[in-house]
C-alpha cells in the first residue's frame, strides 16, 4: 500500500482485480518519476541560470514523491496525506514557475489528488491544477491553443478514470466483504451440521444400546432373580445372586454411558423436564453466589417430540440467557417459557432487570451480555431460527427464540 492509494485500496483484501490495482500504481510511480528526470534533463540540456534551482526542485520532488511512498507502509492518516501532497504541490509550483516543462508534471499530479483527497476536494484541486499549468505555459511560452487544450484534456481523462478507479475499488472492497461474509456462514452452517449430526449420532448409539444391551441385562437380572428364589441349593443360589448382582452393575454402568452420551440435562429425554432443572439450578446458583434473582419455568403447549439438534440448541439457548440475566440483568425474577406452537418451537426468557439499550452493544467482551446475545443468535440462526430481543434502561429485558421444527 501506498500512500496514493491508501484510502481506497488499502483495504481491499486480495482478489482477481488485485493485479490491476497494482499494475495502476507501478504505472503511476513510473509516470511521476520519468516525467520528473524529463524536466530535469530539459533543463540540463538548455543550460541557464536557473539550471541548480530546477535541478534542486525536481530532485527535492522525485525524494518527497519516493518518501511517502515508502512511509505508506506504516500508519497514515487523512492530515499526513494531505501534507504530503500540498508538499509535492508546493514544489511543483516552483518548477512550474521556473520552466514551462514543468507542466507534464500536472498529469501525474491529477491522478494523486484523486487517489489521496475524497472526490468532493479532489475535483476542484484537479481544476487549480490544471489552471496553474496553463498559467506556467501560457505565461513563459505565450498563449497557444495546445497550452490550453492539452492540460484540459489530460484532467478530464484523469477525473474520469480516477472517478472510475475509486468506483471499482469500493465495489471490489463490497464484493470482498459480501465473499467474507458468506465464507464466514458457510464455516458456521458446517459448524452446526457437524455438530448435529455428532448429536444426533450420539443420539442414535444410546438409543441401540438402551434397545439392545441396557434391555437385555435388565431382563437377565430379572431372570436370576426369579431362578435365585427357586433353586433351593445353597451353592447354586450363591452363583445366581453373584451374577445377577454382576448384571445389576453392568447395567448400571450401561445407563451411565447412555446418560453420558445424551446431551447434559438431556438424558430423561424431555426438553421440558430439562428446563426445569435447568431453572432449579440457576436458582441455587443464584441463591449461593448472593444475587436476588429467581427464575421460573412454564410450559405452554402439547409437548411433542423434537430432534436431538433443536433440543440440545434450545437447551444451550436457555443457559445462555439465564446465565446472562443472573450475571448482567439485577434482576429480581425472571420467567423462562417454552411454547409448542405447531410448526414452531419458542422460547422466551423475560425479567425486570436493570435492562440495556440493545442498538448500543458493540463490545467483544466475552463477559458481556453482547457476546452471549451474539452467541445466541449464531445457534438460532444455525437452525433457520430467528432471536428478538426487547429491552430498554430500567425496563428489564424480553429475548424471544423462534425455531421451524419437523417433529421426530
Amino acid at each position: 500500500m501506498t500512500v496514493l492509494d491508501a484510502p481506497l485500496v488499502g483495504r481491499v483484501r486480495p482478489s482477481a482485480l488485485r493485479p490491476v490495482f497494482v499494475s495502476l500504481r507501478v504505472g503511476l510511480h513510473v509516470l511521476v518519476v520519468g516525467l520528473t528526470m524529463f524536466v530535469l534533463a530539459r533543463a540540463v540540456i538548455a543550460g541557464g541560470e536557473q539550471l541548480v534551482a530546477i535541478s534542486i526542485l525536481s530532485i527535492a520532488f522525485i525524494g518527497a514523491y519516493l518518501v511517502g511512498v515508502v512511509t505508506a507502509h506504516s500508519v497514515v492518516t487523512p492530515w499526513m496525506r494531505a501534507a504530503w501532497l500540498v508538499m509535492l504541490l508546493g514544489l511543483w509550483l516552483g518548477l512550474s514557475a521556473l520552466t514551462p516543462d514543468a507542466a507534464f508534471l500536472a498529469f501525474p499530479l491529477f491522478f494523486l489528488e484523486l487517489h489521496v483527497l475524497p472526490a468532493r476536494w479532489a475535483v476542484p484541486l484537479v481544476g487549480v491544477t490544471f489552471l496553474i499549468s496553463v498559467w506556467s505555459s501560457t505565461s513563459q511560452l505565450g498563449f497557444e491553443v495546445g497550452s490550453v487544450l492539452g492540460p484540459l484534456i489530460s484532467a478530464g481523462v484523469a477525473v474520469i478514470i480516477g472517478l472510475g478507479y475509486r468506483a471499482m475499488a469500493v465495489e471490489t472492497r463490497e464484493r470482498q466483504s459480501l465473499i467474507l461474509d458468506l465464507l464466514a456462514t458457510r464455516e458456521e452452517l458446517a459448524a452446526a451440521s457437524r455438530e448435529a449430526g455428532t448429536l444426533a449420532e450420539r443420539e442414535r448409539i444410546a438409543r441401540e444400546i438402551h434397545d439392545t444391551v441396557a434391555q437385555g441385562l435388565s431382563s437377565i437380572q430379572m431372570l436370576l432373580h426369579a431362578a435365585e428364589r427357586d433353586v433351593a441349593d445353597d451353592g447354586t443360589r450363591d452363583k445366581l445372586r453373584l451374577a445377577r448382582e454382576t448384571a445389576a452393575e453392568n447395567l448400571q454402568e450401561t445407563r451411565r454411558f447412555i446418560r453420558e452420551l445424551t446431551p447434559p440435562a438431556l438424558d430423561e429425554q424431555t426438553l421440558p423436564g430439562a428446563l426445569r432443572r435447568l431453572a432449579d439450578a440457576t436458582n441455587e446458583q443464584a441463591r449461593q453466589a448472593g444475587t436476588r434473582t429467581r427464575i421460573a419455568f412454564s410450559l405452554s403447549g402439547h409437548p411433542v417430540p423434537l430432534p436431538m439438534s433443536i433440543e440440545a440448541t434450545l437447551l444451550r439457548l436457555a443457559q445462555g440467557s439465564l446465565s446472562n440475566v443472573v450475571k448482567h440483568a439485577d434482576a429480581g425474577r425472571a420467567e423462562l417459557t417454552l411454547s409448542y406452537l405447531g410448526d414452531e418451537v419458542a422460547l422466551d426468557v423475560v425479567d425486570d432487570g436493570v435492562g440495556f439499550d440493545p442498538s448500543a452493544l458493540t463490545g467483544d467482551d466475552e463477559t458481556a451480555p453482547s457476546f452471549g446475545l451474539r452467541a445466541i443468535r449464531r445457534r438460532a440462526e444455525s437452525l433457520g431460527g430467528t432471536v428478538d430481543v426487547e429491552s430498554t434502561p430500567g425496563g428489564g429485558t424480553a429475548l424471544s427464540v423462534r425455531i421451524p421444527v419437523v417433529p421426530a
